[in-house]
């Protein structure tokens, strides 16, 4: 008698095999059998005429505070993702001297927008060093496991003090201190090690990230701290990422010199940009001779363009409009969104002219801006659309219909009762096409990531990216796509492997029952919806999902036809080193 059958499903493994059909047996969180006629069970999936895949790894999220009072860690626990990575881009909550608590959370706030009301309401701390820090989120349980690195931006400022925190270059004593706190923190669980060095991540009190400046000898040294605990993913998010391909492929030698000295798998973050739009094929050329001699270097990317939703309940260009400004302070949800339709309220705000932002505000002046990106933002229609052509700008929509821009905004939010969202792609959409993500995607070195899941909480809902892979990249996209097998492959085996769990990632006998079941003719995902549910009422957008019959989390059924059973099968799960 099993524990759990699912019978009769399409299984695609997670290898890139071609799929095929039969059961599996679950036992004590673990697969036991994948067959025909397996025997009974306490319980049997009905899979016929469903996809059966592995549980989806996210490698890249920034759940580090959320994962001390929030046990779903949604949304990515809704996109069939079962394994989640957070402490990247170098930030994170531990080491933390006491008293310096404030000034992680600032730190965390401006470089990933994670409402620092909502940080402060709902982290309790209880911790200093990083495996203080591990051991309380290993005494909770959730829906999904989580795993973490170790970020620069906390271990320079522990280590270095203001110092630190200001980017001072730092001593041969302050590496070795360093140093010192990786391998403990590698060696208490961390999977890795993370730091950022682009110019786009500043703290609330508009500093760069601690580290964004770190010279090569700091960096060997932390490196060397990961080696001394046995190894582990060394992570990057470089600086040039914006524009500069000079700058970037620099960043991307060091990487390589880092990754051929050590022998460490590193990865770092790798998108296209409209100023240097094949930037990244250079790179992909300096990482193949890296890897052709010995090293193990995975650019990490983003499946879909890498920018921002506009909508009523966040970011749009009328932000900054007294008639705005006025009913966003009174009104919420439907009501805000009624009174945005009525036609003499439009008329005043398309009338008024834009209230001084206030620089001490972080985005507050986004509006504004918005208003001179109209030739950049398209509509996504009635449904999310992530790749609109270029007639779908709104100057183009508003050229074709022979009104203002600026009307023409305003009337697409107002589509969908409001509920509508328009798109700022500022990464991986030069052309109006994705056929560079497809490149990305197809490079053998590559791996999916990026989704963001947890921060940018106003502004993106990316940690629906692995339904997208599977809906648009695997079925519904014209032209260049990829099969059903890879799409599964990407977010499965390829990210486990690069964070070194080799215990999930794939469907086989003996691994752990991570387990999604799909529909995937009615996989697809809703427009996001603003939601104040974070910690001290703190907005962020949520994007729901169709088409999972079923997760399961070592062995256990986590959540039905998209909604969530109440198991939290899910643990912090440590690095084998």
């Amino acid at each position: 008698m099993h524990d759990l059958i699912i019978r009769g499903g399409t299984l695609v493994d997670g290898t890139g095999a071609p799929r095929f059909t039969a059961d599996i047996a679950i036992n004590n969180g673990r697969i036991t059998a994948i067959g025909n006629d397996l025997g009974e069970a306490s319980e049997v999936l009905d899979a016929t005429g469903l996809v059966v895949t592995p549980g989806f790894v996210d490698i890249h999220t920034h759940y580090d505070g959320q994962a001390t009072w929030d046990d779903l860690l949604e949304p990515s626990s809704g996109h069939g993702v079962t394994t989640v990575v957070a402490g990247n881009c170098g930030v994170g909550f531990a080491p933390v001297r006491p008293g310096k608590e404030e000034w992680l959370v600032q730190l965390m706030e401006g470089v990933e927008d994670i409402p620092g009301t909502a940080l402060h309401e709902g982290i309790s701390w209880g911790w200093e060093s990083f495996p203080e820090y591990l051991d309380v989120l290993d005494s909770r349980t959730y829906a999904i496991d989580i795993a973490t690195y170790v970020g620069h931006g906390p271990i320079r400022a522990y280590v270095m003090g203001d110092r630190g925190a200001r980017n001072e270059p730092a001593t041969p004593e302050d590496i070795a201190g360093m140093k010192q706190l990786v391998t403990e923190a590698i060696a208490a669980g961390a999977i890795g090690f993370s730091s950022s060095r682009t110019l786009n991540h500043k703290a609330r009190d508009g500093e760069p990230v601690p580290g964004t400046f770190a010279a090569e000898d700091e960096l060997n040294g932390l490196a060397d701290g990961v080696c001394d605990a046995g190894g582990g993913l060394f992570e990057i998010a470089p600086q040039g990422l914006e524009f500069e391909a000079e700058v970037f492929l620099g960043e991307v030698d060091l990487l390589s010199r880092i990754a051929l000295r050590t022998g460490l798998p590193v990865t770092f973050a790798m998108l296209q940009n409209e100023r240097n739009p094949d930037s990244w094929r250079l790179a992909l050329d300096k990482v193949d001779a890296t890897n052709a001699a010995g090293g193990n270097m995975r650019p990490q990317i983003a499946a879909r363009p890498f920018g921002m939703m506009i909508g009523w309940a966040n970011n749009n260009p009328f932000t900054k409009r007294p008639t705005v400004v006025d009913l966003v302070s009174r009104l919420d949800g439907e009501a805000l969104r009624a009174e945005l339709r009525k036609p003499e309220v439009k008329a005043a705000v398309l009338s008024e002219t834009d209230l001084p932002s206030d620089e001490s505000i972080q985005f507050d002046g986004l509006g504004p801006f918005l208003q001179l990106m109209l030739d950049k933002i398209y509509s996504m229609g009635d449904t999310p659309n992530y790749e609109p052509s270029a007639d779908n700008t709104v100057a183009a929509l508003a050229a074709t219909h022979g009104v203002d821009p600026l009307e023409m905004a305003y009337d697409l939010l107002n589509t969908a009762e409001g509920n509508a969202f328009l798109m700022l792609p500022f990464f991986n959409y030069v052309g109006g096409t994705q056929d560079a993500i497809y490149e990305m995607l197809q490079h053998p070195a590559t791996v999916s990531g990026l989704s963001d899941g947890g921060a940018h909480c106003r502004m993106i809902c990316d940690a629906s990216i692995p339904t997208y892979v599977l809906s648009h990249w695997a079925r519904d996209r014209e032209g260049l796509k990829l099969t059903l097998e890879q799409a599964v492959k990407c977010q499965t085996h390829d990210t486990a492997e690069v964070v070194g769990f080799h215990d999930r990632g794939t469907i086989a006998v003996g691994l752990r029952a991570d387990i999604n079941i799909i529909d995937m003719d009615t996989l697809d995902l809703e427009y996001p919806r603003a939601v104040d549910d974070l910690p001290a009422g703190g907005r962020r957008l949520m994007q729901a999902a169709h088409g999972y019959v079923a997760t399961i989390v070592n062995g256990e059924i986590t959540r039905r036809n998209g909604a969530d059973t109440g198991a939290r099968p899910g643990r912090l799960v440590r690095s084998a080193h």
